[in-house]
């Protein structure tokens, strides 16, 4: 089976590779903006690597051939850029759309996100029926929601095409603590200040909680969906909620609650100063995320998480200051 990943050197696309090559029953094409040179690991040495950007470049001979595509190009920085980020994300993702359509292929995988589904204000989880237009006004929800309509669209015009859209919770993995540490965290943010035997106190904002999930589970269930005769969309979390006990356990370090609206202000003056690489809004968006029922996932992919939310916290805490990260042009360190 022929598999082309598109976005396949990031943290998601690292994971999808890892779990479709793991057996040798997919042949694997990877497409990144910024392929990989020189020696690298033998798992993504038995790729067969393509250079291309999704918003500019001719998609169509990519993915001619091959058996499914999976759709993870992302960019979440430049965020002072909104205009780079919509180019990547949203005209990019149509453009994987109309090449798959055009080059008749019978099934697409794209990624979306819990961020793309609308506020929830209660802990009950939710399944893949909850409104998607996106948990906030900021750049990364309002394109994941746009994406989602786009897909809709292309289910509607193209029902030969067997469409799956999989909804991660937060995907960390040691090997994407680097990138991580700079896209979240910006140059301010060195990898000696995540050393927990720095960290006295954690401020947090009142009531944050939310759900994380292993990048190699989701390249489970990414290789699941791409290899079984599945449609629709699947919500992806690890087991239990991260609150602020399960912070102050990971970080050894006391916790203080503060005003959301204090969090948010105050991160924001950071961002409009360029001190910090992510908006208000974003956190915003995080506040109001509903937690996710994985019933469905678990049910039809046969999907179990193999670590909890806390275990895909600590991978990337524990990985920031000891500067992990791979070969490949996104995660190295």
């Amino acid at each position: 089976m022929k598999v082309v990943v598109i976005g396949a050197s990031g943290n998601l696309g690292t994971a999808a590779i890892r779990a479709l090559t793991a057996d040798g029953a997919a042949m694997v094409v990877g497409v990144a903006r910024r392929a990989p040179r020189g020696p690298r690991s033998n798992v993504h040495a038995s790729v067969e690597w393509r250079q291309a950007d999704v918003s500019t470049d001719d998609l169509e001979p990519l993915v001619e051939g091959a058996d499914a595509v999976v759709h993870l190009a992302w960019k979440f920085q430049p965020t002072h850029r909104p205009e780079e980020t919509w180019a990547t994300n949203a005209v990019g993702t149509r453009r994987v759309l109309e090449a798959v359509a055009r080059a008749g292929v019978p099934a697409l995988v794209c990624v979306s996100s819990v961020a793309a589904y609308s506020p929830a204000h209660h802990d009950d989880p939710v399944d893949e029926t909850w409104e998607t237009d996106g948990a906030s006004a900021a750049a990364y929800c309002r394109e994941k929601a746009y994406v989602e309509r786009a897909l809709d669209a292309f289910a509607c015009n193209h029902p030969e095409v067997r469409l799956v859209r999989v909804r991660p919770a937060f995907v960390f993995q040691r090997s994407a603590a680097s990138e991580q540490r700079r896209i979240f965290g910006g140059p301010l943010l060195r990898p000696a200040f995540v050393d927990r035997r720095r960290i006295p106190v954690v401020p947090l904002p009142a009531g944050l909680r939310f759900q994380a999930v292993h990048a190699g589970d989701v390249g489970r269930a990414l290789a699941a969906a791409a290899t079984t005769d599945v449609t629709g969309a699947f919500n992806l979390a690890g087991a239990g909620v991260i609150g602020r006990e399960q912070i102050g356990e990971l970080l050894d370090a006391r916790t203080v609650e503060i005003p959301p609206n204090l969090a948010r202000h105050g991160l924001d003056t950071a961002w409009h100063a360029r001190l910090a690489p992510v908006p208000g809004n974003l956190l915003d968006a995080v506040m109001q995320l509903p937690l996710m029922s994985t019933a469905r996932a678990e049910l039809e992919l046969g999907w179990q998480p193999r670590h909890s939310a806390v275990d895909a916290l600590e991978a990337v805490i524990s990985g920031i200051p000891e500067k992990a990260g791979s070969d490949l042009p996104p995660l190295r360190p």
